[in-house]
């Protein structure tokens, strides 16, 4: 029996990055998911039915594969902060965030395509946000650009100096790939890692 192709259901270069960690051969695909949060659904049902979502998207073109999809949301007073996608939508969600403690929320999925069996896991991070200057913000903004981030900022970038303190179970997760998360459900599908 041979191993399954493992597939990332992802563009992201943070993804990529982060998976290319743990030493596996893998191959990247654009999941072309609408990521639109439907009437009444929380951020974190939003992030579960996303990564899922990305997961089946690519189901047909890789029928016998391990497919990894992963989304993430961030939350500040149950509203939600998704990709900004302009420098505009950004200042009011790094304005809104500063000073401030933000839940971000980064969805899981592995799916095995060829026996249809899903592993979902919710990973939560809290970022708490220095109290930011306006041009603090637009600084960060010019120099970075994080139009296609939930929250407006990369930790993994000149971000980090946004914040004040970060608490979560997976440092990885907030950039977007839990991999505690994903090495357990890899094993649950017998890859070894490492």
């Amino acid at each position: 029996m041979s191993t399954p192709t493992l597939i990332l259901a992802s563009t992201s270069p943070f993804r990529r990055e982060l998976l290319s960690r743990l030493g596996l051969p893998f191959v990247a695909a654009n999941p072309r998911v609408d990521e639109t949060s439907q009437e009444g659904e929380v951020p974190e049902m939003l992030a579960l039915r996303l990564a899922e979502a990305k997961a089946r998207a690519v189901a047909d073109a890789y029928p016998h594969a391990l497919i990894i999809g992963s989304n993430q949301v961030a939350c500040l007073d149950g509203r939600l902060f998704g990709k900004p996608e302009t420098h505009e939508n950004a200042i009011h969600q790094l304005r809104a965030m500063r000073g401030r403690r933000v839940n971000f929320f980064t969805a899981l999925c592995l799916l095995n395509a060829e026996a249809n069996r899903v592993h979902l896991r919710g990973v939560p991070t809290q970022v708490t946000f220095r109290d930011l200057s306006d041009q603090e913000i637009e600084r960060y903004l010019r120099t970075e650009q994080p139009y296609n981030c939930a929250g407006s900022a990369k930790s993994e970038g000149l971000g980090i100096a946004l914040i004040a303190r970060i608490d979560g179970e997976d440092p990885n997760a907030l950039i977007g790939l839990p991999l505690i998360a994903l090495c357990e459900f890899l094993r649950l599908e017998s890859i070894p890692v490492p």
